[in-house]
């Protein structure tokens, strides 16, 4: 569920705001969204070590079988 978040900031801020979702093709609110996501995943790997923390995340959007993951090892080791 959406709710309506008001949010008071410069002038000049806000006009960057805008072009800079206009250019990325997405709203305000989703930028402001996606950061506040971000942080939360921060929070999460702040407690790992640094590569791992770096690496947290980055195959998200993959989906990955153990089939897959095996024939990695075997063509990686053999």
């Amino acid at each position: 569920m959406n709710t309506k978040l008001t949010l008071r900031m410069d002038e000049d801020l806000v006009r960057k705001a805008k072009q800079h979702a206009a250019r990325r093709g997405k709203s305000v609110s989703q930028m402001v969204g996606e950061f506040i996501a971000l942080l939360e995943t921060k929070k999460r790997t702040q407690d790992l070590p640094p590569l791992t923390a770096s690496l947290a995340g980055i195959m998200k959007c993959r989906r990955i079988s153990e089939k897959d993951y095996k024939k990695h090892l075997v063509e990686k080791y053999l």
